[in-house]
């Protein structure tokens, strides 16, 4: 099946779901529960994609060095969306939020200029990380983050490895979770974040850092 039509397929399950109610109770502040795609193949680069990352000024993915955390981030390595090198989430070093989303979830468009805002304000303190999840529209993600005034690294698991893993305790977004400076996963939350004043009372919570 080629890309464009595993695309449609996509989009019909999705909106599908999304009809019928695939919700945690339909609050604009709770998470979407989102069905298994299957597996699709989507290229995260392409030049395309690399003028619509620049345009934006959507900062490169940084490798991580350190070896995997326990109890941290899952052994996953995704791409960098929009070019840069590939990520290893076990290697991950906080403090660090991990923001997932996808450019389908009407309550992350909500959320992500509150989350930029918050990079602006506070990106030399705690670092970002978006996760864009079960996406087949790139294109469409890089654009979302771009009229969001998203500029932090974004990672893109574009069939929803991270459902498989430990990191997601159920295929909800959006959501996110906090990560110490050893690379432990201290906080998981799931559901929109309304206000900066929300995260930054999360933070203390969670890192422990009063910003």
């Amino acid at each position: 099946m080629r890309v464009g039509l595993r695309r449609t397929a996509a989009a019909i399950t999705l909106a599908a779901c999304l009809a019928s109610g695939c919700t945690t109770g339909g609050a604009a502040d709770e998470p979407i529960s989102v069905p298994s795609l299957g597996p699709v193949a989507v290229d995260a680069d392409t030049p395309e994609l690399r003028r619509l990352k620049e345009r934006a000024g959507i900062e490169t993915c940084l490798p991580a060095r350190a070896p995997s955390a326990a109890a941290g981030l899952p052994a996953i390595t995704l791409p960098c969306l929009g070019g840069g090198p590939d990520v290893d989430l076990a290697r991950l070093r906080g403090p660090l939020i991990v923001n997932i989303w996808g450019s389908w979830c009407g309550p992350c468009e909500k959320e992500l200029p509150i989350l930029a805002d918050f990079h602006r304000r506070h990106g030399g303190a705690v670092a970002m990380l978006g996760l864009d999840f079960q996406d087949t529209q790139p294109q469409a993600a890089l654009e979302l983050a771009e009229r969001s005034g998203v500029t932090y690294p974004q990672v893109f698991d574009h069939d929803g490895a991270v459902v498989r893993s430990t990191l997601m305790p159920g295929a909800a977004v959006p959501a996110l979770a906090f990560v110490d400076a050893d690379g432990r996963v201290t906080g998981w939350v799931p559901g929109q974040i309304t206000s900066l004043e929300q995260l930054l009372t999360l933070v203390e919570r969670h890192l422990g850092l009063d910003l």
